[in-house]
């Protein structure tokens, strides 16, 4: 019932329905020892050959050295030959400093994680290192929601807002790479007007959203944005995680979002419709 997301008061009343009016310590600690041995073996289970890799994080409150601290959930969905969508792997850190991101990606790899072509994330200094150190030869996607999200982030009002967003749309929206660069070049010529921080986005950031143009076009609308792991992965574990509040220590957060995290597989590898069709790139 705590995976589930049902609260400590809410999960007693429903065993005092059933005539359990109280578990022992030595009870609850022998279930969540079994449960976290059923999650570990998960964690751990062997890969294979992925081709298209998405990563993200979230954060959650936990305490840590006499403190709330907040914890970052770092987690990886992939897509291999089976043309499924599965959860490769998740990890709970201190933060999204390279150390940690680059120890859960060496993790995936040492797990039989193979033939990564194509990442999409976003740009996390900590994240873009590890990526770079540990898979540096897959093409890199920079997620198109996040790239908008910092692009207006700076605008001094809505209009403005509207305005670089629409450019960006223009962009993106594109037939074809050859034609979102003519759109991008044009863009360049108006975005300054928006301001210096607009101008250094035309600049560096926006290309780094062009590279699902290398995609064949039924494969775009699924890996322009990290929105896969997003709306599947972290709105149902931030669902899961509100009656918590502050998890206790990193083992407790650990085991709630390793618990949610199979429960998406296991749906996912029983959905008899593939998310990517291969035959679309071969075709």
């Amino acid at each position: 019932m705590y995976v589930k997301g049902v609260s400590t008061r809410q999960a007693e009343a429903v065993l005092r329905e059933f005539g359990i009016e109280n578990l022992s310590s030595s009870q609850v600690s022998r279930a969540a020892a079994l449960l976290d041995e059923e999650l570990e073996a998960w964690r751990n289970r062997p890969l294979g050959e992925i081709r298209y890799l998405i990563l993200d994080a979230r954060y959650e409150k936990m305490r840590a050295g006499g403190v709330v601290r907040d914890a970052a959930v770092l987690s990886a969905i992939g897509i291999g030959p089976d043309e499924r969508r599965r959860v490769l792997g998740v990890s709970v850190a201190l933060s999204e400093a390279e150390v940690h991101w680059r120890g859960f990606l060496d993790d995936l790899v040492a797990r039989g994680m193979r033939g990564v072509e194509f990442i999409v994330s976003d740009d996390h200094a900590g994240l873009r290192a590890a990526r770079r150190a540990v898979l540096g030869a897959a093409t890199w996607q920079r997620c198109q929601f996040h790239l908008a999200a910092n692009a207006v982030h700076h605008a001094p009002n809505t209009a403005i807002r509207e305005r670089i967003g629409a450019e960006l749309r223009s962009v993106w929206n594109a037939a074809t790479l050859a034609k979102a660069q003519v759109t991008l070049d044009r863009a360049r010529c108006r975005l300054p007007r928006y301001g210096p921080q607009s101008r250094d986005m035309a600049g560096n950031a926006v290309p780094e959203g062009l590279a699902v143009f290398t995609l064949p076009e039924h494969h775009r609308r699924r890996l322009r944005t990290s929105n896969l792991i997003e709306r599947a992965v972290q709105q149902e574990l931030k669902r899961r995680t509100v009656k918590v509040r502050v998890f206790p220590n990193d083992q407790a957060l650990l085991r709630l979002v390793s618990a949610v995290l199979v429960e998406i597989d296991e749906t996912w590898a029983s959905d008899n419709k593939a998310y990517i069709k291969w035959e679309c790139r071969n075709g």
